[in-house]
């Protein structure tokens, strides 16, 4: 079974038109949609996490047509973590990762379960971020503000998470810190991860399928491998490069006129 399934996609939005989209994501893999600025890679995974509606076309998680779930229901699937630069007030980290049992809770009960406070201190231990659980939540760095929000999706105990260019604003070390924390939680977890990544290196070396969008429009998809190719860089990117993998990670080398 995969976990997501589109099937026509399209939306006219602000003179931009993502146009007959048909995918289909592997569940339980880490997947990344790449492609130059403009593409359409955030418009298509806020269409898969239902915080935009398709002009027409449909998306299924599960093979259950996504308009089908009820509301908690369709949050107990799928979390999605936006780009984010804002400041939260006054929020202590545990207070923000506490949201996430949201889809479980009844209408007007903000009270802690048991059961809740286990599960927000594992997603804490998850992340390494227990030490932090009374802090407030804007004094930490960019780098630990970004574990929090991914707690605060494990404190959601989705099977999906959805995640918009999640190593933006992060320096080098905090980037693969990230990234080496997402894939942990794929692979000791089973947690199917989509995520918009600009860093084709990060996408090739992170994922196990990748789709590759230009325009609008879906130009390749596959395994990295077979995604990532001097013919693919200068196609969809127009740039003229080569490819060498090392220990199964690719550098990406331009040609540069000396």
């Amino acid at each position: 079974m995969n976990a997501i399934q589109t099937n026509c996609i399209s939306l006219n939005v602000h003179h931009f038109k993502l146009d007959n989209i048909s995918l289909t994501i592997p569940n339980q893999k880490i997947s990344s949609i790449v492609g130059p600025n403009g593409s359409g890679k955030s418009t298509l995974l806020k269409i898969i996490s239902n915080l935009l509606k398709a002009d027409q076309g449909s998306v299924y998680i599960y093979e259950k047509e996504a308009q089908c779930y009820k509301n908690k229901e369709f949050a107990q699937k799928i979390t999605m973590l936006q780009q984010s630069k804002n400041q939260l007030p006054n929020l202590t980290v545990k207070e923000l990762i506490s949201f996430g049992r949201s889809p479980y809770k009844h209408f007007f009960s903000n009270q802690l379960s048991m059961e809740d406070e286990q599960i927000i201190s594992e997603a804490m231990q998850i992340t390494n971020i227990t030490n932090y659980k009374n802090r407030l939540f804007y004094s930490l760095s960019g780098g630990e503000q970004q574990k929090v929000r991914i707690a605060m999706a494990l404190a959601q105990k989705t099977s999906i998470l959805l995640l918009d260019e999640p190593t933006t604003y992060l320096d080098i070390s905090h980037q693969f810190e990230v990234m080496e924390l997402l894939q942990y939680i794929n692979k000791h977890f089973n947690i199917t991860i989509i995520m918009v990544l600009h860093d084709l290196q990060q996408a090739a070396t992170y994922s196990n399928y990748m789709i590759a969008l230009k325009q609008g429009k879906i130009v390749q998809r596959g395994i990295p491998n077979e995604v990532l190719t001097k013919e693919f860089l200068q196609s969809v990117y127009n740039l003229q490069a080569r490819i060498k993998f090392e220990d199964g990670y690719p550098l990406i080398i331009p040609n540069i006129r000396r």
